[in-house]
């Protein structure tokens, strides 16, 4: 019995003898254009008896004789085409036959029609070979069953499921509403540099490169933060931007190193005013690509309708669940002492982690994100965790803070931005020290983002979340490279 790679191959070999006899017999095999003259989803709205010219990809084809169907499409729609003896001649229904396959685009021109079962279809008076595929689609156009293979050979998977197709059209629908609904509430959006001199707008390990011209090292954008609000003191009321973002970490189902940020900062808004502006954004994104503002995910159902969310109080929650203050200890050491008191968590869960920041996060992700799954605000931080953020009025040991979270997932992060340039140097200054002392996740002084700050910057507020992480949910996918069209493979 021949094996797959046989068969494979076998069919190879057809197909490119096809191509070759008719290159020998003087055709284009790869045409140059088709003027069709309506889109695959626009032909299937048509009334019977409407002339039209449409193309696309075959992905299904049966021949009985001296008729037959196939079937064509393109990211958005399909439909059916009739092939007969009646509208073509025999040599050219003997070539449709013989030289055209699945997986070819074709140009079709006909007329439009239904069949007794009502299913809306061209009929075809003239086939034309526009492109030759040489490899059949996979599985007889059942689809990629293997995960990796999906991945690497994306466009296999968005030809054969409607699954893949739903999610990147989808993407693109978030996206388009994303910047509409930025713009109209009068957010310019800007671009800033992928290619940094400093690491500095989020805690992450970097990707680090050389530039050759400069003789220089640089890094990957890890966060756009500190270049839009240098747009903001110049002057910019609202920015936004849509950024690529670099992070030299772990991979999971939640997480890449290539990962699709969104950042917005309003001047004169505090934290509560971003918290009103997400939540009108997020239902209004819902209703535009969902038509609802409750979904499932994994099998639970998320209510984003509600006219007031739950709150959780980040230091509040934290300290019920250790049992004392929290906010008292000085150092790592120190917390980590205390929380194995406890019992709550082993030195061996604390392992590898170097500041009193990356304690409290740790503890914080398993004990109180983990058991979020409706859409809520958690707020009020640890000055600790998050050096560009404002502190409290009331308590400079506390941030204005808020992040939304469901189904333990952030959605969004967003703060009373750090203005203060005196407070915002000795923070980072905090940082370059960490980092120095092997904290690969700590910032870099940022001089030029510091000297921005020195000439002054109106009261901001600034929120930001993962695009692909937002389409995980949205489209109840089970990992963030279900919404990613090339995810870096191994």
């Amino acid at each position: 019995m021949e094996n797959k790679t046989q068969v494979l191959s076998s069919e190879i070999d057809v197909r490119a003898q096809k191509i070759k006899d008719l290159k020998n017999n003087g055709e284009i095999v790869y045409k140059e254009k088709f003027d069709r003259t309506h889109t695959i989803e626009e032909a299937t709205k048509l009334n019977d008896g409407d002339k039209v010219k449409v193309c696309g990809r075959i992905v299904f084809r049966r021949v009985m004789g001296k008729f037959g169907f196939m079937q064509i499409r393109d990211i958005n729609a399909k439909i059916q085409i009739s092939v007969g003896r009646n509208e073509l001649d025999e040599q050219a229904y003997d070539y449709y036959k013989k030289m055209i396959d699945i997986g070819d685009f074709v140009g079709v021109d006909g007329e439009i029609y239904h069949t007794q079962t009502g299913e809306i279809t061209v009929k075809a008076n003239s086939v034309t070979l526009l492109s030759k595929a040489l490899r059949p689609l996979p599985e007889k156009f059942h689809g990629l069953v293997d995960q990796e293979a999906k991945y690497r050979q994306r466009y296999l998977d968005l030809i054969s499921n409607q699954t893949a197709r739903d999610v990147f059209v989808g993407r693109s629908k978030v996206l388009t509403f994303l910047r509409k609904f930025l713009n109209e509430n009068g957010f310019t959006e800007v671009e800033t540099p992928i290619l940094q001199s400093a690491v500095c707008g989020a805690s992450a390990k970097p990707f680090l490169t050389h530039h050759n011209a400069l003789d220089k090292q640089c890094n990957l954008r890890i966060a756009p933060e500190t270049y839009l609000k240098q747009v903001i003191a110049g002057g910019f009321d609202r920015v936004y931007e849509v950024a690529k973002c670099f992070r030299n970490e772990g991979m999971d189902t939640q997480h890449l190193q290539e990962f699709t940020m969104v950042e917005w900062y309003a001047s004169y808004w505090n934290f509560e005013d971003n918290i009103k502006f997400y939540k009108k954004f997020i239902q209004s994104l819902l209703m535009e690509v969902k038509g609802t503002m409750q979904i499932e995910y994994q099998g639970t159902i998320l209510d984003f309708s509600k006219e007031v969310w739950p709150r959780i109080n980040y230091v509040e929650k934290m300290q019920e669940i250790l049992g004392f203050d929290f906010l008292e200890c000085q150092t790592a050491e120190e917390l980590i002492e205390k929380v194995v008191e406890k019992g709550l968590f082993t030195n061996e869960d604390f392992a590898g982690i170097k500041t009193l920041g990356g304690v409290i996060d740790y503890i914080y992700k398993r004990k109180i994100r983990v058991n979020i799954v409706q859409p809520t605000i958690l707020y009020n931080y640890p000055a600790c965790l998050i050096p560009l953020a404002r502190r409290n009025d009331k308590n400079n040991k506390i941030i204005d803070v808020f992040q939304i979270l469901c189904v333990g997932n952030e959605l969004a992060k967003a703060y009373s931005e750090l203005v203060d340039p005196i407070v915002q140097r000795k923070e980072l200054e905090k940082q370059a020290k960490a980092k120095s002392q092997g904290d690969d996740e700590a910032m870099e002084l940022d001089e030029d983002f510091v000297l921005a700050m020195e000439h002054g910057m109106p009261p901001i507020s600034g929120l930001g979340f993962g695009v692909d992480r937002l389409m995980v949910i949205l489209y109840n996918q089970e990992s963030i490279r279900d919404v990613v069209l090339f995810p870096l493979m191994k």
